[in-house]
């Protein structure tokens, strides 16, 4: 299963339309996790004509963009979490365990700061913002490979 996560598109500031690169990426997704701040559900609509789409509310997302705060999903058998806020970067892994305990991998974002990090049997992952990346070289999305409840691969992708 190849899934696409992203966060902090931050439409229409920093998102007017489909990236040409995050599109790319998109091409042969199974499934597109979105960590929140979509900001306009119109981003959830140009990503559901690439895949299924799962997403959560971020910070900045109005009652216009219908998400949980939290979700959990089994993906061909893993055990994915999602959340937009994690909180500090200190007790992050210890912190996000706490919160989803039955969880193999967490993925948010609100940073914009790609991160994957691995420790007591949990992966965290930031795909970083496609649009806007801050302080950050490059805009970036997250690629992950799921097989058989194994996250076989973690890629962090530049698109801009």
């Amino acid at each position: 299963m190849r899934v696409v996560a992203l966060a902090d598109t931050h439409a229409p500031r920093s998102w007017r339309s489909m990236p040409l690169r995050v599109a790319e990426q998109l091409a042969d997704a199974d499934l597109i996790l979105h960590a929140g701040d979509v900001c306009v559900p119109s981003v959830l609509r140009e990503l559901a004509a690439y895949a299924p789409v799962h997403v959560v509310k971020g910070n900045n997302d109005g009652p216009d963009v219908n998400a949980p705060e939290t979700l959990e999903l089994i993906l061909d058998g893993l055990c994915v979490a999602m959340i937009h806020d994690s909180g500090p970067a200190r007790g992050r892994l210890e912190r996000m365990r706490r919160r989803f305990p039955e969880a193999d991998l967490v993925v948010f974002g609100h940073s914009h700061i790609p991160l994957d990090e691995s420790g007591d049997g949990l992966r965290i992952f930031n795909p970083g913002s496609p649009t806007d990346s801050r302080r950050q070289p490059h805009g970036t999305v997250g690629v992950l490979t799921i097989e058989h409840g194994v996250l076989r691969e973690v890629r962090i992708i530049p698109v801009s």
